[in-house]
């Protein structure tokens, strides 16, 4: 039987032809580009054609009294020049884009600071319920009640896990937060009319710490590291003086250690007039095992979306509510929510601020009152976990980090690891590989093993770093065949193996060139080949 014609669609690709170069899977060619059930998919402008459209509809009628259609003048000028596509077309281009892709509820995402942990499908349908699903911010606030409680109760667990004295909600995710909390230093600062100029930061402090703080108008200076990757607390006392505002620190900071001196740095930062900022996104890792106010932290934002267990891939969405100390609360943004003896929650505004004393507010950080989806998300997950569940959390998040780190020291450098134990991420270099392998080459033979890489190159403290956070919701048969799978990778690395230099051989696509795609990337389809006597895309207004 003949195999029916296939027809080119106007870029010249002809239907169940393989895409050169695109499949990097080893072995025989196949007609169709397909490897089993991994499909081949091309781009849309290459499956459908633009002068053709997935559904026919009528012209619209003309409005008798006037003479023309009822568009209102909003009538297409010219070819909109995107390729037509039936909804079968559509949902299967899709959902064969979506088969490539990597995520949580596929495997372990060994992620360093980032907490890519598994989402309890119980959140999400709090989440989904009438009434939260739904609500609007610009809904009349006593139609909201129930919002606003959700609000106020979460706001009351972040300031009892943190140990601090007030809570801003707005805040859309953490550099949002760490803008918020940097702002409300500056108040205070202004308040008692002291323009301190300089906010120290740590090398072991995440890299938006020191963009937050530039953005806010001071000027940053480094504070270095010890040698077993803390802060060096004798080199920040020296540094400490009239100019300087306050101090940036992660903690458990990048490299997976915890701070042990923070109540020392609090304390001389104190004595010397400043305040003292931490990056809570890996409050993960002492989630009800160390409270942070009881360290002398003046401000300190919370990763709800990573902490309470939030999707927050593909960029969003996110939520980084800041709790404050007493000397900052009342600087703190507007909106917020507060109970009064009547027992209602209020939400303060402009309009009100007075009425609850809070007048010295240094603005606004967004124009509702925040992420009400993960408000709710959050919430459920405090609730459903309780005081022991939320420290259970911890221990198991550092207990996997640990586990991990300890399993594959003798194959990977641990830069750290004799200096005691790490927290909830574990910290490797690349030190020991074979001469002209590197991390991204261990990175692209773990996708061949089935996972998506660790953070790599970060933090900058560690050549060729490999930071791996297991998260607390793997089990140790994941954990295990996680680190199979890594000390294979790591020791093709270290005993020369060539082909991890040109891996992933089994991905859908080959190894770009990844400093050409983020220097010169192609982010418009352009035609080819137009057929000859056709219009362009650019002729037709496309593009």
């Amino acid at each position: 039987m003949n195999a029916p014609p296939k027809t080119p669609n106007a870029s010249g690709w002809k239907p169940g032809t393989p895409v050169e170069g695109h499949n990097a899977m080893s072995g025989p060619d196949t007609a169709t580009g397909n490897r089993a059930l991994m499909l081949e998919e091309p781009l849309l402008f290459e499956i459908g054609h633009v002068e053709q459209t997935g559904v026919d509809l009528p012209e619209p009628p003309k409005d008798s009294g006037r003479g023309a259609n009822r568009l209102g003048g909003f009538d297409r000028a010219e070819a909109i020049g995107l390729p037509g596509l039936s909804e079968p077309e559509t949902v299967r281009h899709y959902t064969r884009l979506s088969r490539q892709n990597y995520a949580i509820d596929l495997g372990l995402f060994p992620l360093g600071s980032c907490t890519m942990k598994h989402n309890p499908r119980l959140n999400e349908k709090v989440a989904r319920m009438p009434g939260f699903a739904d609500v609007h911010p610009l809904q009349p606030v006593d139609t909201v009640r129930g919002a606003l409680e959700v609000i106020n109760e979460l706001a009351f667990w972040l300031i009892e896990l943190t140990g601090m004295y007030g809570v801003a909600m707005s805040p859309k995710a953490g550099a949002h937060g760490e803008l918020c909390g940097i702002l409300c230093i500056r108040a205070a600062l202004e308040a008692r009319g002291d323009a301190r100029e300089v906010i120290l930061v740590p090398e072991s402090a995440h890299g938006t710490n020191p963009a937050t703080a530039a953005f806010a108008g001071y000027r940053v200076e480094d504070i270095p590291a010890t040698a077993e990757g803390r802060v060096d607390l004798e080199a920040l006392k020296a540094r400490l003086g009239p100019d300087v505002a306050g101090v940036m620190i992660t903690n458990p900071n990048t490299c997976g250690l915890f701070e042990r001196d923070m109540k020392a740095i609090s304390d001389a930062v104190h004595a010397a007039g400043g305040f003292v900022y931490c990056d809570g996104a890996n409050f993960n890792a002492i989630v009800g095992k160390v409270r942070p106010g009881d360290l002398g932290v003046d401000a300190m934002h919370i990763n709800l979306h990573k902490t309470f267990s939030t999707p927050h891939g593909g960029g969003g969405p996110g939520s980084g509510p800041v709790v404050l100390s007493e000397a900052l609360a009342p600087f703190g943004p507007l909106p917020f929510t507060a109970r009064t003896k009547d027992g209602i929650v209020h939400l303060v505004e402009e309009e009100n601020a007075a009425e609850f004393d809070h007048t010295q507010a240094f603005g606004r950080m967004t124009a509702f009152h925040g992420q009400m989806g993960m408000f709710t998300r959050a919430l459920t997950y405090i609730l459903s976990h309780g005081a022991d569940g939320l420290k259970q959390v911890a221990e198991d998040a550092v207990l996997n980090a640990n586990y991990i780190l300890r399993s594959l020291e003798d194959v990977l450098d641990a830069p750290f690891g004799p200096s005691g134990p790490c927290m909830h991420e574990a910290l490797f270099s690349d030190k020991g590989f074979a001469e002209g392998l590197s991390t991204l080459d261990l990175a692209k033979g773990l996708i061949d093993e089935g996972y998506h890489p660790m953070t790599m190159y970060f933090p900058l403290v560690v050549h060729g770093a490999m930071l791996v956070e297991p998260t607390e919701t793997e089990s140790k048969a994941a954990l295990d065949q996680f680190i199979g799978a890594l000390r294979s990778v790591a020791e093709r690395a270290v005993n020369g193996d060539e082909t991890l230099k040109t891996a992933p051989h089994y991905a859908p696509r080959r190894r770009l060139d990844e400093t050409l795609a983020a220097r010169k990337p192609v982010l418009a389809w352009q035609e080819p080949n137009p057929p000859s006597g056709s219009p362009s895309l650019s002729e037709q207004g496309g593009r």
